[in-house]
């Protein structure tokens, strides 16, 4: 099928990137529809629909060539093995990330001319190929743990004209090769020791921390680590996974809880937010008390639940009608909503989280990240 995308490539480039950026050119000669002929999208009550590009070539221009992320697997079902009426359940599993947060994770990792980069999380193909554009495709190497994202993204690569190595493979083991710059669109917690091995002298790395939209930024030093900082910037990315699914996680427990009494019952301070959609909140609470899931829920009348619960046994539910003080239902190990009160508190004393700004140090190993800004500071493990 020909369509003009020309010009849409080039608005879109307008919209994401500066007039002088080197990254203008690149988003102006990259077809992105190429790389997304098929995409879910999240309707309600239906769930996830298919979109199917060629079947309506104008919502496949206005859609593709939009500052927007793709979703273009849930679960195990991609949107290229979906047919009409397919509604999948589960997480996005792969997607193509919105233009604008790739070009700025691009810039963030400060390419000079003729540096090798590591892509990790290939996805549709559609940020290999920008690299692949900007650095020329014999810099280029993209890695994913899915054989058909990488199979299908080197055959639409190849429709674009480019050909950068592309490797099946996880990301979190050994790599293809060593790279002055690893730029990652999946979130990892810790940074995997093996990017510290596969990054060259004076190299730098940038990824996001999982469960939170954390940017770090983190140059290698003399010992193999690296140090850096959490950027004035957020992002998210889908985490890291090893097949072709996240494991099942809490989402039976938290179904459990829906309506169940609490061992403490009391009120709680704050109102009822919903923390999927409070970046800031939420990557603290992560920092803080790490591998909470979440639920919420907002009734027609004004009605906000919560609920958070924990691997360990611990859950929390809090409901209040708007911003009213909520009644919070607790029981297990800890009380995860006073946690969050607590969190919560700590904004309300100091008027901001300290983690934009953080100084970051990785040990060779891996294993940890430590963050300091000022006399606050946590590990992550």
């Amino acid at each position: 099928m020909n369509v003009d995308w020309e010009p849409e490539a080039a608005r879109l480039a307008a919209e994401v990137t500066a007039p002088v950026s080197r990254w203008r050119g690149p988003v102006s000669a990259t077809p992105r529809h190429l790389f997304v002929p098929r995409w879910w999208r999240h309707l309600d009550p239906e769930g996830w629909t298919l979109r199917d590009g060629p079947a309506d070539e104008r919502r496949w221009m206005k859609a593709a060539y939009s500052d927007r992320s793709l979703v273009t697997r849930v679960g195990a079902v991609h949107a290229d093995h979906a047919v009409p009426g397919d509604h999948p359940t589960g997480r996005p599993t792969s997607s193509s990330t919105m233009p604008g947060l790739v070009v700025r994770m691009y810039q963030h990792a400060q390419f000079g001319d003729g540096a090798d980069v590591l892509d990790v999380g290939t996805g549709s193909g559609y940020s290999c190929a920008l690299l692949a554009h900007r650095l020329g495709e014999q810099h280029v190497t993209s890695i994913d743990v899915d054989p058909y994202l990488t199979e299908t993204a080197v055959k639409r690569l190849d429709q674009a004209g480019l050909h950068p190595s592309v490797v099946t493979g996880d990301a979190t083991g050994a790599m293809p090769g060593s790279y002055d710059r690893i730029v990652s669109m999946v979130s990892v917690k810790p940074v995997p020791a093996s990017w510290l091995a596969a990054l060259r002298p004076g190299g730098r790395l940038v990824t996001v921390l999982a469960g939170t939209t954390l940017l770090i930024t983190a140059d290698r030093t003399a010992d193999g680590g690296a140090q850096g900082r959490v950027e004035w910037d957020r992002a998210g990315f889908m985490a890291t996974r090893t097949g072709p699914d996240y494991p099942p996680g809490l989402d039976d427990f938290l179904t459990a809880i829906e309506r169940a009494e609490g061992d403490q019952i009391r009120n709680g301070r704050h109102p009822v937010l919903h923390l999927e959609e409070r970046w800031e909140l939420r990557s603290m609470l992560e920092i803080t008390a790490p591998g909470i899931a979440h639920r919420y829920r907002e009734d027609g009348d004004g009605t906000r639940t919560a609920w958070m619960a924990h691997a360990d046994g611990s859950w929390a539910r809090a409901t209040a009608h708007g911003a009213e003080s909520p009644l919070v239902h607790q029981a297990g190990p800890r009380r995860l909503w006073d946690i969050l009160d607590e969190v919560r508190d700590y904004w309300l004393s100091h008027g901001e989280f300290p983690l934009y700004g953080a100084r970051v140090t990785i040990p060779p190993e891996g294993d940890t990240i430590h963050l300091q800004r000022g006399r606050w500071q946590a590990t992550i493990t």
